[in-house]
């Protein structure tokens, strides 16, 4: 256990401080705990258990033995400034880590490792943060230190880690609130899978675009998306049949699905979903190519967003009994089910319901939670018409969002 000369209090009250400046609340939330149990820990009333010391090294951006030690001094670190770090990186502002090559196998474990950490962890954002800038640099500085024509293959292999690198740029960037990187990252992708040649990666390239302009607030931006992703199926069906090209036909059916519905074409998604994504999904199996999460499941949860969508509370939550998310390899996807569940019950305003569910997220997924418009739109709602029996709770909730 730890030493009882150290007051871990002290110096999480100390980092907290000193690398930003963050409320207890902001940290409370990261770490999934309540302000009054931050408070208690702060003032050394409580001492924190292993794991929960971890997440507040995650969240501080410190070693947890700095936590442990009284007398280590970190070098500050600047917050609200990582998206400034990963958009300098894109933009060739940060230095390769390494003089030397990195080989592509390192290259594509790193990148395996980023992805993991992006689809299965509660801080993501924190670890994303800190990990792609410098990954960034190494895999743009590997492109161009291989000429295609010096070594053939270990090109090929760099293509296809940034085409997987941008596409998890893709991801973050849009949850980052930075949706013209999002679009520049998607881009990237299509142009680095195109050219490792690879049909695969090309299709998961254009799955990526579609969701930037299903994002897009434009109007027509939605009939975009719907177009890139036929487009793509149609060259899907022109390759040799295999169990990825056809989990990738039935993600991209997904999006034109989506589209269908944010255009209210109701009718139009849901025999799309049901005749075309539904039947790929039964020969797919539950998948994870492309971290597109295509499956049977997947499909499910579509059904039930054209069903929110549509403004058909009642028939989405029959749906949402039905499903079992929690075995689905993507965290994300699980807060996705979660949070439209919420919407639901917000929408027959049951609001006991939604708050049940919204501390089901943020147990779930802390720093996707601090991050959603929409989670963030339910607790305000929550705000102004909760009854005095759980205000207490809901403004715990807000505080630790930051929102009061």
């Amino acid at each position: 256990m730890y030493s009882p000369n150290v007051r871990i209090g002290d110096q999480i009250r100390r980092y907290r401080k000193t690398n930003g400046n963050r409320s207890q609340a902001a940290i409370a939330g990261l770490c999934g705990i309540s302000v009054r149990y931050m408070s208690m820990i702060e003032n050394n009333q409580r001492t924190p258990a292993p794991d929960l010391l971890s997440r507040f090294a995650v969240v501080l951006g410190v070693p947890v033995a700095l936590l442990l030690s009284e007398n280590a001094t970190p070098k500050p670190k600047r917050f609200n400034s990582v998206t400034n770090d990963v958009s300098r990186a894109l933009f060739g502002h940060v230095p390769a880590q390494n003089d030397t090559a990195i080989s592509p196998a390192e290259l594509r474990l790193r990148v395996e490792r980023a992805w993991l950490s992006w689809q299965t962890s509660q801080t993501r954002f924190t670890e994303a943060e800190r990990d792609l800038p410098p990954l960034i640099a190494d895999v743009d500085c590997a492109l161009h230190q291989v000429p295609s024509a010096s070594d053939a293959r270990a090109r090929r292999e760099n293509l296809r880690t940034a085409a997987d690198l941008y596409g998890l740029l893709r991801s973050y960037c849009r949850r980052a609130g930075r949706p013209d990187l999002s679009a520049i990252v998607a881009d990237r992708a299509i142009r680095a899978a195109d050219d490792a040649d690879d049909p695969v990666l090309m299709a998961i390239a254009r799955w990526n675009m579609g969701h930037v302009l299903l994002s897009d607030p434009r109007e027509e931006a939605a009939e975009e998306a719907e177009e890139i992703a036929l487009t793509a199926i149609e060259q899907i069906r022109r390759e040799r049949s295999s169990p990825e090209l056809t989990a990738m036909q039935g993600a991209l059916e997904l999006v034109a699905v989506v589209s269908e519905a944010r255009r209210r074409e109701w009718w139009k998604a849901r025999n799309r979903l049901e005749k075309n994504a539904g039947l790929l999904a039964t020969r797919a199996g539950e998948s994870n190519v492309g971290r597109t999460v295509f499956g049977p499941t997947n499909v499910q949860l579509h059904r039930l967003s054209i069903e929110m969508l549509a403004g058909e509370s009642a028939e989405a939550l029959r749906l949402a009994d039905q499903v079992d998310a929690q075995d689905l390899p993507s965290r994300e996807r699980q807060f996705t089910f979660g949070l439209d569940v919420a919407r639901c019950y917000d929408m027959r305003r049951e609001d006991p319901a939604v708050f049940v569910h919204l501390l089901n997220l943020e147990e779930l997924a802390p720093e996707d939670l601090a991050r959603s418009p929409q989670a963030l739109a339910l607790v305000r709602g929550l705000l102004k018409r909760v009854r005095p029996t759980y205000r207490r709770q809901v403004t715990d909730l807000a505080d630790r969002l930051g929102l009061s």
